[in-house]
C-alpha cells in the first residue's frame, strides 16, 4: 500500500472525524464499550489541528490514518513517571481505518511522528495507552517506547510509554 504522510488542514477536519468515528465504533465492536468508544466531532478535529500537529496518512487520496502531537500535556498523563527532558510532545488520537490496520501504516506514522519530533524539537514523545484489550501498548513497544508506569486515572487503567529521541539521529554514524 503506498502511502503518503503530511499535516492535515482544516479541509480535512469532517474526514477525520469520520476516520475517528469509524476506529471508535470498531473499537467498542470488539472490545465492548469503553472510553475508545467516543469518536469525535468535526469541531473537535478542528480544535486539535490549531493547537498540535495532526498528521494524516493517505492512500489514494483518502485519509486512512492519522495523530496528533500536542506541546500541553494531557489531563491523565503524570510526568513523574517519565525521563526528565526539556521539551517532550504528547501523541494523542492515533487511529487507523480498519481496513488499514496490519499493513504497516501505522509504524509508518509513528515514524514520520519521531522526525517531526525531532525537528520540533523535542527530546521525547509520550502518550498513555489503555490497559484494556482495546489498547495498543504492544504496538508501542514494537515501534520503539518503553513502557514507564502503570497508573488509574479516575477509574480508566493506563499503561504510560515514552520514547526518547536523539536530536541528530545520524550523529553516531559519522563519528
Amino acid at each position: 500500500m503506498t502511502v503518503s504522510i503530511m499535516l492535515a488542514t482544516d479541509a480535512d477536519a469532517l474526514e477525520l472525524a469520520m476516520l475517528r468515528k469509524s476506529v471508535s465504533e470498531d473499537l467498542t465492536r470488539r472490545h465492548g464499550r469503553g472510553h475508545w468508544s467516543q469518536g469525535g466531532s468535526e469541531r473537535g478535529v478542528l480544535r486539535d489541528i490549531r493547537t498540535s500537529r495532526v498528521l494524516v496518512a493517505r492512500a489514494e487520496s483518502r485519509i486512512i490514518a492519522t495523530l496528533s502531537l500536542a506541546t500541553k500535556k494531557p489531563w491523565a498523563i503524570d510526568v513523574n513517571y517519565f525521563t526528565p527532558v526539556n521539551r517532550s510532545l504528547y501523541l494523542l488520537a492515533m487511529a487507523v481505518a480498519p481496513h488499514a490496520q496490519g499493513r504497516g501504516v501505522d509504524r509508518q506514522l509513528i515514524t514520520e511522528a519521531a522526525a517531526v519530533a525531532r525537528d520540533w524539537p523535542s527530546q521525547s514523545i509520550r502518550l498513555d495507552a489503555y490497559d484494556a484489550s482495546a489498547g495498543a501498548g504492544m504496538f508501542y513497544v514494537k515501534c520503539g517506547f518503553n513502557e514507564v508506569g502503570r497508573v488509574v486515572y479516575r477509574g480508566t487503567p493506563l499503561i504510560y510509554f515514552e520514547l526518547l529521541l536523539d536530536s541528530n539521529p545520524r550523529s553516531d554514524a559519522s563519528a
